[in-house]
Parts: structure tokens; C-alpha cells; sequence
């Protein structure tokens, strides 16, 4: 099983997390720290493959915490539980170091799921290059992966080839909460305001058909 540091300022979240987790046979939570007190050095102490940190009240704290985090180590993936998805307060977790960002609306039961795609590569937040447009087409061949990663395209393309969200799920051997953790990550990324929109720009920028 994988080793993870939960860093969280609730009680209740931690535990929820700690259970949902124990459930899922994959992961063993081999601490749970207070954010506001706990210092990168205790949690890399822990040996944790995975740390997962609750977005606290003080976002600079989480910031720098994760920042901390991944120059004691460079082999921790640091995952996020945020309330506030907007994109420039995601983009300063992920230039701390952070490789992805889960809503704390998420069902705990598939925390598991996205946390293993996080691992796996398939969650991921790449920055665009400089002077990239959200939604602007690609300047040259392969430039849409510079905005999503591989299991968005996949999202990105079945959606656009007319399937729903529970058929993406089963083709994907995921879960439908999977897939709209995956949309949102799409929408946010390529400035679009739902699955029509997304659907437009795959088109547009050769992603179905002749672009697969």
C-alpha cells in the first residue's frame, strides 16, 4: 500500500479521508498532522509517497507549506483539497509543487480513484507556455498537451464524440465522479463553460477524428 500524510486543520475531514482511504485497501495514512502547526521536515519524516493537504484558512500558509514540502523531497506527490478552484489560486499550488487538485465536494469514496490517477500521470495540471491563451487553439502540433494531460484528452475526445459521462466511465474503467472531476479540470483549463463549448474547441483543434 502507498504511504500518505494527511495535513488537515478539521478533525472531521481527517477522519472522513482517513476512512474512505482505509477502504480502498491502496493507501495507508501513516499520519494525520495539523496543518497549522505541522513543518515539512515532520511530514518527510513520515516517509509519505503521497501527501495530501486540506486547503487551510490561510491559503499563503498552504503555499508555502507545499513549496517546503517538495524541496525536502522531490519523490512526494503533493495533492490539494480546495474549496476555491479558481485558476490563479490553482496555479500557485501547482508552481509550489503541487500535481493536482481535488474539490472538497468530492465524494471521499473516490478519493482513492482520483489519487491513483494522480499517481499514475493521468491528473495532472501542465502550465501553459508563455503568452498561451486559455482555449486558443495550438500553435504547432501536440501544443494541446501543454494545457490538458493524457486522461483529460481521452475525456475531452469521448465527449466530444457524444458520450455521456457514465458511458466515459465505463469505457475508462472509472468512476462517473472520476469523469466530472476530469471535466471541471477540462473547463477550467480551456476557459469553456461546459461540455458543448469543450466539445467545440476538440473539433476545432483536431483532437477527434483524424486529430486521434
Amino acid at each position: 500500500m502507498k504511504r500518505l500524510v494527511v495535513v488537515a486543520e478539521d478533525s472531521l475531514i481527517v477522519e472522513a479521508i482517513s476512512i474512505a482511504l482505509r477502504k480502498s485497501g491502496e493507501f495507508n495514512v501513516v499520519a494525520h498532522l495539523d496543518g497549522r502547526s505541522a513543518s515539512a521536515k515532520v511530514i518527510i519524516d513520515a516517509s509519505p509517497e503521497v501527501v495530501l493537504i486540506d486547503e487551510m484558512e490561510s491559503r499563503a500558509q498552504s503555499i508555502e507549506l507545499i513549496r517546503q514540502i517538495k524541496a525536502e523531497s522531490e519523490t512526494a506527490t503533493v495533492i490539494v483539497l480546495t474549496l476555491s478552484p479558481e485558476s490563479t489560486q490553482l496555479d500557485e499550488m501547482f508552481s509550489a509543487g503541487a500535481s493536482a487538485a481535488v474539490s472538497k465536494a468530492t465524494n471521499p469514496a473516490a478519493l482513492a480513484t482520483l489519487i491513483r490517477e494522480t499517481l499514475e500521470g493521468r491528473v495532472l495540471h501542465l502550465h501553459r507556455s508563455a503568452g498561451q491563451l486559455p482555449g486558443a487553439a495550438p500553435t504547432s502540433e501536440g501544443a494541446e498537451e501543454s494545457v490538458l494531460s493524457v486522461r483529460e484528452l481521452e475525456v475531452l475526445r469521448l465527449v466530444a464524440a457524444g458520450s455521456t459521462n457514465n458511458e466515459i466511465a465505463r469505457k475508462l474503467w472509472v468512476t462517473e465522479q472520476t469523469v466530472k472531476f476530469h471535466l471541471s479540470n477540462i473547463y477550467r483549463k480551456l476557459d469553456v463553460a461546459n461540455r458543448t463549448e469543450a466539445s467545440r474547441y476538440a473539433h476545432v483543434n483536431g483532437l477527434v477524428g483524424g486529430g486521434q
